[in-house]
């Protein structure tokens, strides 16, 4: 293969590599930074595979862990605090010129997040994430069933959390993925702190940045049901304004563990010049 080019990796028979084949070389990829912030009833290890398809190519990947997640016991916290979490750990490593990849929730996040380090930001790329407008919450933007039934869960909790039923999880977020890898899957499900998702939050900041933006739409992602006034795309993305659409068929959760090069490869491309 001649320097300076690289063929993409083969996923699914996405790619007909052939290194052999000349009409298969691309020029080598733009290297970038990533920050990849993970969703709700996830932490840090959510991205381990893309992480490492995104560093075997030349890209440096940050993914950080915010409050109420992870290892943290404390599940009384905040948006704020979560929040702060992801820009103490920006600041902390002097990340600078990095795409911020915001997944789910972690949409929400990002959003925040860049009001306070916009000139550190390359790019935001939104993964089926919520754009929220500003003085919306999360909850906000559920159906009215949904609603319903994330209150109840909260209300039946001994912490102010919110834990997934499996059906819910396995209908809702896996629902491409086979019952065994469900089940695998639903192994590292913890309950979410519910008061960030009923906060309502102030984005006036974040709308009068003017920055690239990208949203990264999966057709089979039924997390947040679809339908008129609902739905990540066009209902979310939309509200990025001028943005790149990149679209992929997947669910929510399931493809970061089956088809890490598939996704990663769709953040590159929301994330790329």
């Amino acid at each position: 293969m001649p320097r300076g080019y690289y063929c993409p990796p083969c996923y699914e028979g996405w790619w007909p590599c052939n290194e052999s084949d000349e009409r298969y070389f691309l020029p080598a990829q733009q290297r970038l930074t990533f920050v990849l912030v993970h969703g709700s009833w996830a932490d840090a290890h959510f991205w381990d595979g893309v992480a490492a398809v995104l560093r075997s190519r030349g890209h440096a990947v940050y993914t950080p862990e915010y409050a109420g997640h992870g290892k943290d016991p404390n599940k009384n916290v905040t948006h704020a605090m979560i929040t702060k979490s992801v820009v103490d750990f920006i600041t902390k490593l002097n990340l600078r010129n990095f795409v911020l990849v915001g997944h789910s929730f972690g949409g929400t996040v990002i959003q925040k997040v860049a009001e306070q380090v916009p000139d550190r930001i390359k790019r935001l790329v939104f993964w089926d994430a919520f754009v929220l407008k500003d003085g919306e919450s999360v909850v906000d933007e559920f159906p009215a069933q949904m609603r319903q039934s994330f209150e109840q869960l909260r209300a039946s909790s001994m912490d102010d959390t919110i834990m997934l039923p499996f059906p819910l999880f396995r209908d809702f977020f896996v629902n491409t993925a086979t019952l065994d890898e469900a089940k695998q899957m639903y192994l590292s499900v913890t309950p979410e702190p519910a008061k960030p998702l009923f906060e309502k939050l102030d984005l006036k900041a974040f709308y009068a940045l003017s920055m690239p933006k990208s949203y990264l739409y999966f057709y089979q992602d039924n997390a947040l049901p679809q339908g008129e006034g609902f739905g990540w795309h066009p209902h979310m993305s939309i509200r990025l304004g001028q943005s790149r659409l990149i679209v992929g068929d997947g669910d929510h959760f399931t493809d970061s563990r089956t088809r890490p090069v598939m996704l990663a490869q769709k953040i590159y491309e929301a994330g790329r010049d």
